[in-house]
């Protein structure tokens, strides 16, 4: 094998500038991105070259040379945070951005983001106006709250709420309340963070009406009671409910704060789901104030959503934090586009894409998994294609212990590897996220969207993904 012959095929820079392809991607682009490319793809070929002991293949990598240059300009040009399909499974994936939002809902999102708004600004009174109070009378509506606001994120409503109302005082906690939610952010780091400090009292299986009670002093400044809405204790276990709570408050004239987690507005039981406390029960109940997550169960964006007494919120939005907390024009349109699909249980699960996938009966995610394979076989791949029943899950810390009956599309390549295909599923042009169980690959359905059937067929079948070799796999 001659590599010095094999060095020299290598198109010189001017060469390859003079050639149609490359003249293409400069008026597309630009001369100086081109030209970047170009230095990457030559110096990479010529490391091939260098560690290659088939002169076939390293032909073949030249031949390609265009093609990579082209592929390389173009990701320079692409934004890094892009959509990809979600076959896992998992329908709050963390990883994965969480409640996916709908279409019609991005459309009016867009129309309002590409130009002014009255984000704070009263048309009615023709003055500055409040960014919640786009949504604030419908949460007030759905709840049944007094009041309400947002923040960024549920964190930083816990804090902000913390912050608010109990800032230098104590916070009474159970100790079996004191969650993780996520990248080792925990519910006493934050009430630190706050400046209230925590006083723990029960055990991690049992807590008391007597352990609260006793607990209270004179620099009590608020109950504070955390939904484990991330894990299950089961077995010898003993809490105190909200409403057994509220006549302890009621004595010591202070709050009672209910940090639900992943907030849900409707009851999922309805649905074959383990009942998961809604909103509207802890304001029923007598708390004071209650915070959730936006981009959970409620599936809309990221927000920590406040609700409760007018006079504990107007404190919270008079707080120098919520400036640094406050929310954006996306989110505030997001949230009540959202939030008006809740005036209606059906439409909600119907027009939420969350509540969607929950709530969909296996009948249909069976039909849609056929549907698919189908379609994956008239493609004619090197594989083995079939559906197989699976089981999906809610993640995003929302009902650690449900399992959803689903169906799966499962493929097996004949002539690559597992690992290989998933890595290639990764690559692609719009990347396709599966699970891999007994060395088969797994596009969970429930999680998919019709739309995105023939995407995935098209990409796994024009870039000859399951192919020993593709333009995927030369990369």
């Amino acid at each position: 094998m001659d590599k010095n012959m094999l060095y020299r095929s290598i198109p010189k820079v001017d060469v390859l500038l003079e050639s149609k392809a490359v003249r293409g991607m400069i008026e597309l682009y630009s001369r100086d991105t081109v030209m970047e490319a170009i230095r990457i793809e030559t110096d990479k070929l010529r490391a091939f070259i260098g560690q290659c002991d088939d002169e076939e293949a390293a032909r073949a990598q030249t031949e390609m040379l265009t093609a990579h240059i082209e592929m390389t300009v173009a990701a320079m040009h692409r934004p890094n945070m892009r959509m990809v399909v979600n076959g896992t499974g998992t329908i709050l994936h963390t990883n994965l951005g969480r409640a996916p939002i709908s279409g019609e809902h991005m459309k009016n999102v867009a129309a309002i983001a590409t130009g002014y708004s009255n984000l704070e600004y009263n048309l009615e009174e023709g003055r500055r106006g409040e960014r919640y109070s786009h949504f604030e009378k419908l949460l007030c509506k759905i709840t049944g709250a007094e009041a309400a606001m947002a923040v960024n994120n549920n964190a930083a409503a816990v804090m902000l709420i913390l912050s608010s109302l109990a800032k230098g005082g104590e916070v009474i906690v159970s100790r079996g309340e004191l969650v993780e939610i996520g990248g080792k952010f925990r519910i006493p780091d934050v009430m630190e963070q706050s400046g209230a400090a925590l006083v723990e009292v029960g055990t991690t299986n049992k807590t008391h009406y007597d352990d609260y009670e006793n607990a209270v002093t004179e620099g009590t400044k608020a109950l504070l009671k955390v939904h484990t809405s991330n894990y299950r204790i089961v077995g010898f276990t003993d809490t105190v409910a909200v409403d057994e709570l509220v006549p302890i408050a009621k004595k010591h004239d202070i709050p009672v704060i209910e940090d639900l987690g992943s907030g849900v507005l409707i009851d999922l039981s309805k649905y074959g789901l383990t009942y998961e406390p809604t909103v509207q029960d802890s304001i029923q109940k007598g708390a004071d104030v209650v915070c959730f997550s936006g981009d959970k169960l409620l599936g809309g964006p990221q927000a920590g959503i406040i609700i409760g007494r007018k006079k504990y919120i107007d404190k919270m939005k008079k707080n120098q934090l919520t400036r640094a907390l406050r929310i954006d024009k996306f989110t505030a349109a997001t949230l009540e586009l959202v939030l008006q699909e809740y005036l209606s249980e059906e439409k909600a699960v119907e027009h939420i894409p969350v509540l969607r996938m929950i709530t969909k009966p296996l009948e249909e995610v069976t039909e849609e998994a056929r549907e698919l394979a189908g379609l994956l076989e008239a493609a004619g791949l090197p594989a083995q294609i079939r559906t197989e029943p699976c089981e999906s899950q809610i993640g995003g810390g929302s009902l650690p212990l449900e399992r959803i009956p689903s169906m799966a599309v499962a493929i097996r390549p004949e002539k690559i590897s597992v690992p290989e295909f998933e890595e290639r599923l990764r690559h692609l042009p719009v990347p396709v996220i599966p699970r891999t169980v007994n060395d088969t690959v797994l596009l969970d359905v429930r999680t998919l969207l019709k739309r995105e059937f023939k995407l995935i067929t098209e990409q796994i079948k024009e870039l000859d993904v399951l192919e020993e070799t593709s333009l995927i796999a030369s990369r």
